[in-house]
């Protein structure tokens, strides 16, 4: 039996598509299960509620051998922590007690590179890997960079102005992934029975690319001028608190991204097994440019 949190997010929903092609029995965890299409509420097994209550994930790790484990965001939690750590903590009381073997968690990369202060939502996600791998389950962190598919957030700037805005100097080449390949990678994992023991998996793309890079492939893929325009971290957290974020997850993300722009984003050395096939462009044909064009 496989677990899938999160399974209408983003990530989730690419991981649960890709078990079903599989013959493992597959429970899913839903706050709304009428999110779920008709045709995969027919094929899981349905668990009503939130993954941070301690009930639910009791009823649902019950006989599972494996677990994606995926935080949502809450851009209003009280603090990083909270989002993550304290989030985690009834799973992680559940992966014991209902013997769970192996657990398969997006976090981000980062672990031991030398950047001043917090890093936000980086160290409160490695926080969580700690309490996690003191379960004793089999671990396997999904470390990633920046997604891809972050930019759809920008897709109106992109479209009308042209533009699509950071804090991070447009130069700094960083490693970019896609979700599809992230779901991949975590969908292998699940599957394998295999492996045991605590480590972290990199999913970093193919290429490292600047922003500057990326408004020069966009430009191309959408026929049309697009450029990079770094901003404030100031004009950055307002925008977030302007938008109803909390300050503290807010001020999360800004410590996050100041410390991709000091170095972090290229703290994790690249290697054959990080390196997913979706280029940048491939992802602007497929999925940025029907969402510019829509």
């Amino acid at each position: 039996m496989i677990v899938v949190t999160a399974p209408t997010g983003l990530i989730g929903h690419q991981v649960l598509n890709n078990l079903l092609a599989s013959s493992e029995p597959i429970r899913v965890i839903v706050r709304d299960p009428s999110r779920l299409p008709a045709h995969i509420r027919d094929r899981v097994e349905v668990v009503q509620g939130s993954h941070s209550n301690p009930d639910v994930v009791t009823r649902a790790f019950a006989g599972a051998d494996a677990v994606f484990w995926l935080v949502p965001p809450d851009p209003q939690a009280e603090s990083v922590h909270a989002a993550y750590v304290d989030f985690s903590r009834p799973a992680c009381d559940a992966f014991k007690s209902q013997g769970v073997k192996r657990v398969v968690g997006v976090s981000a990369f980062g672990r031991g590179a030398a950047v001043s202060g917090n890093a936000g939502y980086v160290t409160a996600s490695l926080a969580m890997d700690d309490l996690i791998a003191s379960t004793g389950v089999g671990y396997r962190a999904l470390a990633m960079p920046g997604f891809m598919d972050n930019l759809l957030h920008q897709v109106e700037s992109i479209k009308n102005q042209g533009m699509f805005f950071d804090i991070i100097s447009g130069d700094l080449k960083q490693p970019t992934c896609a979700t599809r390949d992230i779901a991949t990678v975590a969908t292998s994992l699940l599957l394998d029975h295999t492996w045991s023991g605590v480590a972290s998996c990199p999913v970093l793309g193919p290429e490292d690319l600047s922003y500057n890079d990326m408004a020069q492939i966009m430009s191309e893929v959408l026929d049309k001028p697009v450029r990079y325009q770094q901003i404030a971290g100031s004009a950055l957290k307002a925008m977030l608190t302007g938008s109803g974020m909390s300050n503290a997850m807010a001020q999360g993300m800004l410590d996050m991204m100041m410390a991709y722009d000091q170095g972090l984003a290229t703290a994790e050395p690249r290697t054959p097994e990080s390196t997913t096939p979706t280029s940048f462009r491939q992802w602007c044909t497929e999925v940025l440019k029907p969402a510019v064009l829509a």
